[in-house]
């Protein structure tokens, strides 16, 4: 589903910028007769053409980056390689107020400032846009009106819009209910992706460890509470279902892959990778995440001393059925954080349909769009030109102006909307955290502005965007968003974006 429509117009030669003005799956069935597509139960094998990505920010198995998107890897560095630690500069603050002190920047100091980053060929055509993040007045740019290929810099939208429609307290369920007929349960998809069938001491986020906070429901929790419902009623053999009724509309991403994104269901586990434990950037996803995560409960309930009689069959559970066990997600505003730090496409994809839900849309791609451009109307973030077709990024046909990019952040910024704020702190940061650990380095000519700024990446083939925030010289947090469109390597065209917000965190520019 579209808001607009229309051919893609960026923005000018960067050479010429001048200042501008202020301006079916109904779950765990087979889709018979497509090849690499869910419908073998447990299957474990991936979908799709391997070694192949298209993602908002685009990966492949072993962190090794694709020649459109490396997203933050440098070429050869594998998954492991990434988490490099670094010292915190000492010039300026990770964090700092959007109210901070200091005078915003001129459009005409931010003109001197940036003229010679913008001169360089590699961007190709840029389009971009910088505002005062505490008043969200616009500043500087060019083309920053014209809609532009997002990437994944379309999760800033849906990351918006989910806060706005969800309670800050809100989790998404997982349950056990009783079935129609004596001895038969129903595991009830809730869509949470990040359930997870691993030990909690297992589990990584980004290769780190989790906390209290930010640790996703356990399988394993899910099938002990459950038993002890069971045996406490005298039962020890049941007859599983599964419903994964709460979702609509086609299963698979348009640019579905198996790896960048796994089938989007209400009811998998792990996110549908082959292996759980998998560091890579883009792992390998089963076919069917639902058969997955229903063998991977089967298997929980039988170490608990609960027989599965049979094969689990499909079915949609009574409403007001009686719940025997229930495990919950981190909030929202902490699985808004990860999939924000981590550019997570699957994640984006469930929170877009939570939104959906909480707005009475259906659960689906188009509803989730609907829902989103609904919240961000409400919100008076600016929607001419917008064109949403998915939660993610990974759709090559989104289109969004960097004014838009920035209306989000500052928005996400404001004081009027401190339930916005996980935008803001789950922006990556730059040399650091999620997508910007390997950007911003000792030889990007952009290593001063390191700490200081935080943003979400998008990439695509040719598309390069950064939308986020930034401390200037005399302590101002600005709001930026460049997108380009270029035939340079991913490489040479980050590094030269990552040049020009350096000189806007250099910048005092009064």
């Amino acid at each position: 589903m579209a808001l607009a429509t229309g051919g893609l117009t960026v923005g000018v030669d960067p050479a010429a910028a001048q200042p501008s003005p202020s301006s079916g799956h109904q779950s765990g069935q087979s889709q018979s007769g497509q090849s690499g597509q869910p419908g073998q139960q447990g299957s474990s094998s991936p979908s799709g053409p391997s070694g192949r990505p298209h993602s908002g920010d685009q990966k492949r198995p072993g962190g090794a980056s694709t020649s459109p998107d490396p997203k933050g890897s440098r070429p050869g560095q594998s998954g492991h390689d990434r988490h490099v630690h670094r010292s915190v500069p000492v010039q300026g603050p990770v964090l700092a107020a959007s109210g901070a002190a200091g005078h915003a920047p001129s459009n005409q100091g931010l003109q001197q400032s940036l003229a010679a980053p913008l001169q360089d060929k590699s961007l190709g055509v840029l389009s971009f846009a910088v505002a005062d993040a505490a008043t969200g007045q616009f500043l500087f740019g060019s083309g920053e009106n014209t809609p532009a290929t997002p990437a994944s810099t379309t999760k800033l939208a849906t990351s918006v819009a989910a806060l706005s429609l969800l309670p800050a307290d809100f989790r998404i369920s997982t349950r056990v209910v009783k079935g129609a007929n004596p001895g038969e349960i129903v595991l009830v998809g809730g869509g949470d992706p990040t359930l997870t069938a691993l030990p909690a001491d297992q589990i990584r986020v980004g290769g780190a460890g989790v906390d209290a906070d930010s640790a996703p429901a356990s399988m394993a929790d899910l099938a002990h509470r459950t038993a002890v419902a069971l045996k406490a009623a005298g039962t020890t053999t049941v007859k599983l279902g599964f419903d994964t009724s709460l979702y609509s509309g086609p299963l698979l991403h348009k640019e579905h892959d198996a790896m960048n994104i796994a089938a989007v269901t209400p009811l998998m586990v792990d996110e549908g990778r082959i292996d759980p434990r998998s560091t890579d950037e883009a792992p390998a996803r089963v076919f069917d995440p639902t058969g997955q995560a229903v063998d991977s409960f089967t298997a929980f309930l039988k170490a608990e001393g609960i027989t599965v009689q049979g094969k689990a069959a499909q079915t949609t559970a009574a409403a007001g059925a009686e719940v025997l066990g229930q495990v919950d997600s981190p909030t929202v505003p902490r699985l808004v954080e990860r999939l924000l730090t981590m550019s997570d496409n699957t994640l984006a994809e469930a929170i877009a349909r939570q939104a959906a839900l909480a707005a009475k849309q259906p659960a689906s791609f188009a509803g989730g769009v609907q829902a989103v451009t609904q919240a961000l109307t409400k919100l008076g973030v600016p929607l001419t030109g917008v064109v949403l077709n998915d939660g993610s990024g990974l759709s090559k046909e989104n289109l969004i102006p960097p004014i838009t990019l920035v209306k989000l952040l500052s928005t996400a910024a404001s004081p009027d909307h401190p339930e916005l704020r996980p935008v803001i702190t789950g922006l990556p940061i730059a040399g650091f955290t999620g997508t910007l650990v390997n950007r911003f380095g000792a030889k990007s000519g952009a290593a001063e502005a390191a700490g200081i700024v935080r943003a979400k990446t998008g990439s695509l083939a040719g598309i390069n965007t950064l939308a986020g925030t930034v401390v200037d010289a005399d302590g101002r947090v600005l709001a930026f968003a460049l997108m380009t469109r270029t035939s340079a390597g991913a490489d040479v065209a980050r590094a030269a974006v990552d040049r020009i917000v350096a000189k806007i965190a250099a910048c005092g520019c009064q």
